[in-house]
């Protein structure tokens, strides 16, 4: 007996509807390798209708005084935290995430993000009034840009789908929103939330759309005459696609892209302790992270001894089933990117040595073993790329210098971390390492009132924190005469 696949829909306008043209595609769940849903492979018409609705939203949304839609974020907070149970279901279908871990690793900081957002609406003020001209005074507005055409990663499909609406919607913005193709199931259900609290409290439908599908539709988002913003979070190819999009009508971009985070151990480290936090920031969500611990560089004279140390971690850290609670992270994403882990590892060089895993587990879903391996050149492809996967690589450097150079010798410049109890030698690597966010003796908290976003190929705009409104406002010069 086959089981019927569930449904999933577009929300546009405060309707859920199936695609314009009734396409659709299945979505399957990375822990078994199996569809569970189909969701709507949206054309232009569907684009179309979510832009008008969100376009028409907009003046009402746009002119309300920041009271009134921090009421909304608190209320759409409250509401995540009571179908805390829905959405950690449709997350871990969506990504075959361990239940236990979206539990307590993703829902407390969403909430707490979007209600640090709620309370920074009420705070995005003109910096300048005042006489600088002879009879006249100047002020500045800070305004909504307009409507933003936002597209998530698959990584953290609800955490994302948060870090984009909450500034947006709080700086009086209204919005489209396109989920990966492979996990749009937390999407839709957080537009059914979103929906629900707009109609209790009587704001335009058209504030917050869904839209499902695959990267043609992301491609006719950004590139619809509507938006003035859009955002991604995704691969460097995506993000440079859409800012080659955006720039036929000159809209504003926001992105946050790959990473390849080096994790810079000096030789006064706590070994012990350093271990175990960098196995953890390196294999949490199966590395599929963009501020990942997945590059370290350790000085030479404890290199073997760590290595060592890491490979055990390695291999007492385990993968697997959703409803597991002793298990640090679940499969790859989908199959296409188990295809791209494997292929780092059977391309390795000669002088590379998997000291730990390096192989997919079971036969079911898309799981790989925790990896380690050594032995490697800067100019390696494996150092250089993007693994996003559970992979840990090494290089052994000489001196501070050395280190620094091996660090940023990369396109990346998402994120770092130093280890060492000399406190200026970490101010000196902090300074020098050309990241977004250096973290010292530890690797990948995040807070909300604090900026995420790197340089260079890893893009450019940050989320979280009152940085992360500076993308989605604009600002306006009004200058009065004082004769009258």
């Amino acid at each position: 007996m086959t089981t019927a696949l569930r449904r999933l829909r577009n929300y546009i306008d405060g309707e859920f509807r199936d695609a314009a043209d009734g396409r659709t595609t299945e979505v399957v769940n990375p822990a078994t390798g199996e569809a569970y849903a189909t969701a709507p492979l949206s054309a232009a018409a569907d684009v179309d209708a979510a832009m008008a609705a969100a376009e028409a939203a907009f003046p009402a949304w746009r002119d309300l005084i920041p009271a009134e839609r921090q009421k909304v974020l608190l209320k759409i907070a409250d509401r995540f935290e009571e179908r805390a149970e829905e959405l950690i279901a449709a997350e871990s279908e969506n990504c075959g995430k361990p239940l236990a871990l979206v539990r307590s690793e993703e829902i407390p900081p969403m909430v707490d993000q979007i209600r640090f957002f709620a309370g920074a609406a009420r705070m995005l003020e003109g910096r300048a009034s005042g006489e600088y001209m002879e009879g006249f005074t100047s002020i500045i507005r800070r305004e909504p840009v307009g409507v933003c055409a936002q597209v998530a990663p698959w990584n953290y499909p609800m955490m994302m789908a948060v870090w984009k609406f909450a500034p947006a919607l709080a700086a009086g913005n209204t919005v489209v929103i396109k989920p990966s193709d492979t996990t749009p199931a937390s999407t839709v259900l957080i537009a059914d939330i979103i929906g629900s609290v707009l109609d209790e409290l009587g704001h335009p439908r058209g504030v917050f759309n869904v839209i499902c599908g695959d990267r043609e539709t992301g491609r006719l988002m950004v590139e619809h005459k509507v938006p003035a913003m859009a955002s991604i979070t995704g691969s460097v190819r995506a993000g440079m696609q859409v800012a080659e999009s955006a720039s036929k009508d000159l809209k504003r971009v926001h992105l946050e892209l790959g990473g390849k985070a080096p994790v810079v151990v000096f030789e006064d480290t706590d070994i012990p302790k350093a271990v175990e936090d960098i196995s953890v920031a390196g294999y949490f969500n199966a590395g599929q992270d963009c501020t990942a611990a997945t590059r370290v560089l350790v000085h030479e004279s404890i290199h073997d001894e760590f290595v060592a140390a890491l490979a055990k971690a390695a291999a007492e850290t385990k993968t697997g089933a959703v409803d597991d609670e002793d298990v640090l992270y679940g499969p790859l994403n989908n199959a296409n990117q188990l295809k791209q882990v494997k292929g780092f590892i059977e391309r390795l060089p000669a002088h590379a040595k998997i000291e730990a895993g390096g192989e997919q587990v079971g036969d079911k879903g898309y799981f790989f073993a925790p990896t380690v391996i050594s032995g490697l050149k800067q100019d390696d492809e494996i150092v250089q790329q993007e693994v996003f996967g559970p992979v840990i690589t090494v290089q052994s450097f000489a001196d501070e210098k050395q280190a620094v150079e091996w660090a940023n010798g990369v396109e990346y410049a998402l994120a770092s971390s130093v280890w060492t109890k000399d406190h200026a030698r970490a101010m000196r690597m902090s300074k020098t390492l050309d990241f977004g966010c250096v973290w010292i003796n530890t690797h990948i908290p995040l807070v909300a009132e604090m900026p995420h976003g790197g340089f260079k190929k890893s893009g450019y705009g940050k989320d979280l924190s009152a940085y992360g409104f500076d993308d989605y406002t604009r600002i306006k010069h009004v200058m009065t005469s004082l004769d009258g």
